[in-house]
């Protein structure tokens, strides 16, 4: 990772199986991630490969989604996987909850 970095936000993912896992550099001092996005951190494994980490930011707190200690250098296709995953689940709530405030306001007229 570049210096003065600690990990990066997921942006969004290839809906090719091969496809890339476009992100963005988080900060060092970036402290907690937005509610629903995706925090990745790799690190050289002690014993060869990468040691991969996954977070997702929710309400309150940020929560451990994977772990992937020693991957291989193609670990970003190891980890897919999980990240479309989640990312769709959030969507779906995302929507999920937005109709929900909708109903509630049109019961409220």
């Amino acid at each position: 990772m570049p210096t003065g970095v600690h990990s990066a936000l997921l942006q969004r993912i290839s809906t090719r199986p091969d496809g890339p896992l476009d992100i963005t550099w988080l900060a060092a001092e970036t402290s907690k991630l937005p509610l629903g996005r995706i925090r990745l951190r790799w690190e050289p494994a002690s014993r060869g490969g990468w040691d991969v980490t996954v977070h997702l930011g929710v309400t309150s707190a940020e929560v451990l989604l994977g772990s992937w200690p020693a991957a291989p250098d193609d670990w970003p296709r190891l980890v897919r996987p999980t990240l479309y995953e989640v990312t769709g689940l959030c969507a779906a709530l995302a929507f999920a909850t937005d109709a929900l405030d909708l109903s509630n306001r049109l019961a409220r007229v």
